[in-house]
This record gives C-alpha cells, structure tokens and sequence, in this order.
C-alpha cells in the first residue's frame, strides 16, 4: 500500500454490515488522533495504553449511536489507575469529522509498585465500574448506563455492557501501540474491529441471571440458536485477524473486512473522520463558576489577584478577573 493510501485511512471509522449473518460492525484507525491524545499528558506506558485502549473504544462505540452531542466512556475503579474519561463529540455537520478527547487519573506511587511486580495495565484499575453516557444537548435527558468491571481488559468491560445493558451481542477486536515506518518518526498507531448483532424482534435474555462473570449476561444469553450460529461463526473469522493487520500500513480496511468476512457478504458505507478535539473554552469555565458566591471565588483567587483553571484534556490554561466571575460578580467579563 502507499503512504498516501496509508494516510487516508488514518483517523478514521469505517461502517460496514454482513448481509449473510446480520451483523453490522465498524473498522477503525486512530493514528494521529491518538498521539495527540496522548501528547497532552506525560503518561507512564501502563496508563497510555489503558487510555489507547478506551480511545479506541470511544472511536468504535460513537459511531454507532445517532449522537446529536456527545458519547462519554468512563472506567473509575479503586486500583491506581483511578478514572480513565473520554469523549466522542458528533459531526457538527455533513462530511465534519467527529472529535475525541481523553484524561486519566492515577496514584503515581501505587502504579509505580504495583507494575514493578508484573500488573498488567488492567489490573491497574482493580474494583469498579464501567460507564457509558450519551448527552443529546440541551433540553434532553442524559443517558447513563453502567455495569462492573469485569473479565480482562476494558474491550470485554465494553462488551459485558452492551450484553447487559442494551442486550446487544458485541465483540471488539483491538490493537495499539508505537511503532515506525521508514523515514519517520515513531508514533502510536491504533486500530480495532467492532461487530454487533443487529436486534430482532423477541430477541431478548430469558432468567434471572447470566453466563458471564459475577452473573451479568454475555451474547450467548441473549440470542436465539440460529442467531447464535451466525455469532459464533462470525466471531471465529474475526479471531484470525493479528495484530499487524489492525495497525499495519500494508492492508486498507476494506481489504481487512474482504479477508476477514467475505463469504457473510459484507458491505462498506460512507467513512467518519476523526481527529483530536476539546470543547473547552473560558464561557464554559465562566458558566461552572456562575454557581459560588463572592465568598468562594475569593478562596479560588491566587496570591496574583487572579483565578486560574487548567483543561484537564487539552492541557489549556485560563485566567480570569475575580470580580467577573460567580453570581456576585461586579464586573462583565468584557470590562475585565
């Protein structure tokens, strides 16, 4: 492939559908995307790999939604590794790319002990729950929907979710990492497959509990026997892919769902952009501050005689005039 084949399937999420099985899925790439997610913060490697991972996630799971805002993936547990957030803003219009911004929070010094004795990146983020929430805007009512952490990695965190849930059978098949092409400088590259079976009339769990850890359900509780052949086929074709060919320059997505499924009859639709985005601004930070009183602002003003306030995304760094800021606020922001 050349680069400038390579190139224009970096950042981007393919949508596709198998005819046969009645599956639809979505292939992805986040190359420069991810590095400048990453760029934004100094992470040790087991965290970068933990934030790929979900950005990865992110990227796949928002193009599925009818989004009319913004799709949030959130993983907080009681391990070092605290919370991993990211965001998924919807096109603002026909052909705009969609947006992607992550964070993360850890314990510096329990990371540190914990991978000197061989945790995996997982393990870092012990007891807790994984959240999806979808924002339409204003006016509509947020949608929150959370489950457990559970088998070994965020990827079957994200499926548990979808089986429980939405009682969707999901399946993600993920990669990332660094690596280098000849005559540049080395960067992280990211790509995944995301199938899910399309829902049917009456498909549904049957029971109280399911096959999956701690009892959440898992796709075999939630569709029927000739459903469940084309799943499970589906799902053994998908396992032959390797790493190199989910972040590799030599194969085009189009080419990866040919090898992959192309006696289930797959068909490709119009590809999303993707890039790095935040939405933060000093409005917004303006409007989180409306709510404290001139009292509070005061205890937030520096020792300069000003109130500052850092993007925890983007790493971008406001300042702002004490007296314009909470509901008693005795100048406009235009007078500061």
């Amino acid at each position: 492939m050349s680069d400038a084949t390579t190139l224009l399937w970096d950042d981007t999420v393919l949508p596709f559908q198998l005819d046969a099985s009645d599956i639809r899925g979505r292939v992805a790439r986040l190359d420069g995307v991810l590095e400048e997610v990453l760029a934004q913060h100094a992470y040790p490697p087991a965290i970068e790999s933990l934030v790929a991972e979900m950005a990865l996630l992110t990227a796949l799971i928002g193009q599925t939604i009818k989004l009319r805002w913004k799709l949030s993936l959130q993983v907080r547990g009681d391990g070092p590794a605290r919370l991993i957030a990211t965001d998924y803003y919807s096109p603002t219009d026909d052909g705009a790319p969609a947006r992607i911004r992550a964070y993360a929070s850890y314990d510096s010094d329990r990371l540190g002990q914990m991978t000197l004795n061989g945790a995996q990146p997982f393990d870092l983020i012990g007891k807790g729950y994984f959240a999806i929430l979808i924002d339409q805007g204003p006016d509509m009512q947020p949608y929150q929907g959370i489950t457990p952490i559970s088998g070994g990695s965020l990827s079957s965190c994200a499926e548990t979710y979808f089986a429980q849930s939405e009682q969707l059978p999901t399946r993600f098949a993920l990669a990332h990492g660094r690596s280098r092409l000849a005559g540049r400088d080395e960067q992280w590259r990211a790509g995944g497959v995301m199938i899910q079976h399309m829902p049917k009339l009456g498909m549904g769990a049957a029971g109280d509990g399911g096959s999956g850890e701690g009892g959440l359900l898992s796709a075999s509780d939630v569709l029927d026997e000739d459903a469940g052949e084309n799943w499970n086929r589906v799902n053994i074709l998908l396992d032959t892919t390797d790493e190199l060919e989910l972040i590799g320059p030599g194969l085009a997505p189009t080419d990866l769902l040919l090898r992959l499924f192309h006696e289930e009859g797959p068909r490709v639709f119009d590809p999303q952009p993707v890039r790095f985005g935040c939405s933060c601004s000093a409005e917004k930070v303006r409007e989180s501050l409306s709510i404290y009183s001139a009292k509070d602002i005061g205890h937030m003003t520096t020792d300069d005689g000003i109130v500052t306030a850092d993007c925890q995304f983007c790493g971008a760094h406001y300042e702002f005039d004490p007296e314009t800021l909470g509901f008693e606020a005795t100048k406009g922001a235009d007078d500061a």
